[in-house]
C-alpha cells in the first residue's frame, strides 16, 4: 500500500511539473498597426515587442482568462513605435524590466511615441549573440538588418524547446539563417509581395525603403529562408507583419507554400505553417 502510494505520488509531481512547463505562445497583433507577442508557462512569462495599447491589451488578456500581472518580463526587437509605443506606459505600471540592446533603449528614450519612457531602475541591456537568464528563458539576441537604431532577433530556450523570432528584417543574413535552424517554432516575417508593392499607392521612396536590404522581407524571401534552412525539428512557422497594402494572408501562403513545394517541403505535414494576424489576436498555441 505505501509502495503504491509512493508511486502515485511520484505520478502526480511529473504531472503537475509537465502541467507547470507547457510553453504557450499568443499574438495579440503583428503588423505595422502594433506588434505584441506572449510567451508564458503557469509560473513565468515574456512579452515580445509593446506596440499594443495597454487598454487593449489588458481587455485581450481579460478575453483570454489572463491578466496582465502575470506578465515579468519584456523583451524589444527595436525602437519603432508599432513596436514599442506602450512599452513605457506597461512597464512602469507593472514594475517589469524592459530587455533590449543598449542602441535600442536610446531610440526608446529618443522615440516621441513613446510617451511615458521606461523607468531607468527597470531598464535591462542584453548583448546580440549572449545568452542571458531571463526567469525561465534562456534568452538570446541576434543581429537582423533593418533602419532602425538597431534591431535584434531572439531565440528563446525553455527546457527543451526552442523559439525563434524573426520580424522587421532586410535581408537573411548567415547568421539568421543559423538561427532557424536551431528553431523548433518560428516566428519570421513575410512582409510584401513584391508586384503588389511595386504597382501600389506607396511614394517611390517608400517602396525602395521597403524593398531594400535594410527594409522588410518579401513573402519570396521568406520561403527560401525556410526551405534553406528548416531542420527536421523544426514544427511550426507563423508568418508575421503582414503589409495591408502590399500582400494578403492568403497570398503569402500560396505563395510561401508553392516554394516550399519546389524545394519537397510540405507545409502542413513536414511543419505547421499560419499567418498571424494584424489586428486581430491568434489562438492560443502550445509549444510541445
Amino acid at each position: 500500500m505505501g509502495q503504491t502510494f509512493c508511486y502515485l505520488k511520484l505520478f502526480c509531481y511529473f504531472c503537475v511539473k509537465f502541467c507547470f512547463s507547457m510553453l504557450r505562445f499568443l499574438s495579440f497583433g503583428s503588423g505595422s498597426s502594433g506588434n505584441c507577442y506572449l510567451l508564458y508557462t503557469e509560473t513565468d512569462s515574456l512579452l515580445i515587442d509593446c506596440g499594443v495599447g495597454v487598454r487593449l491589451l489588458n481587455k485581450h488578456f481579460h478575453n483570454y482568462g489572463l491578466q496582465l500581472s502575470m506578465i515579468h518580463n519584456v523583451l524589444i526587437t527595436h525602437d519603432h513605435a508599432d513596436h514599442v509605443k506602450s512599452v513605457g506606459s506597461l512597464s512602469g505600471a507593472r514594475q517589469v524590466p524592459v530587455y533590449a540592446t543598449q542602441k535600442v533603449h536610446q531610440g526608446i528614450g529618443h522615440n516621441w511615441c513613446v510617451r511615458r519612457k521606461i523607468e531607468q531602475p527597470l531598464v535591462r541591456f542584453v548583448e546580440k549573440d549572449v545568452t542571458v537568464q531571463v526567469g525561465e528563458f534562456a534568452v538570446t539576441p541576434f543581429e537582423v538588418p533593418h533602419d532602425s537604431s538597431d534591431c535584434v532577433g531572439y531565440l528563446i530556450g525553455h527546457n527543451d524547446v526552442s523559439f525563434v523570432l524573426v520580424t522587421d528584417c532586410g535581408h537573411i543574413t548567415d547568421g539568421i539563417r543559423s538561427y532557424i535552424s536551431k528553431a523548433n517554432y518560428l516566428v519570421i516575417e513575410a512582409n510584401h509581395e513584391p508586384e503588389k508593392l511595386k504597382s501600389g499607392p506607396y511614394p517611390k521612396y517608400l517602396k525602395q525603403r521597403i524593398s531594400g536590404p535594410m527594409g522588410h522581407l518579401s513573402n519570396e524571401e521568406c520561403a527560401r529562408a525556410l526551405a534553406e534552412n528548416a531542420t527536421p525539428g523544426l514544427r511550426h512557422v507563423w508568418l508575421c507583419h503582414l503589409s495591408d497594402e502590399n500582400n494578403h494572408p492568403e497570398l503569402a501562403r500560396k505563395t510561401i507554400e508553392s516554394i516550399l513545394r519546389d524545394s519537397g517541403i510540405v507545409a502542413g505535414k513536414d511543419f505547421g505553417l499560419e499567418v498571424l494576424k494584424r489586428k486581430t489576436p491568434s489562438e492560443i498555441f502550445e509549444l510541445k
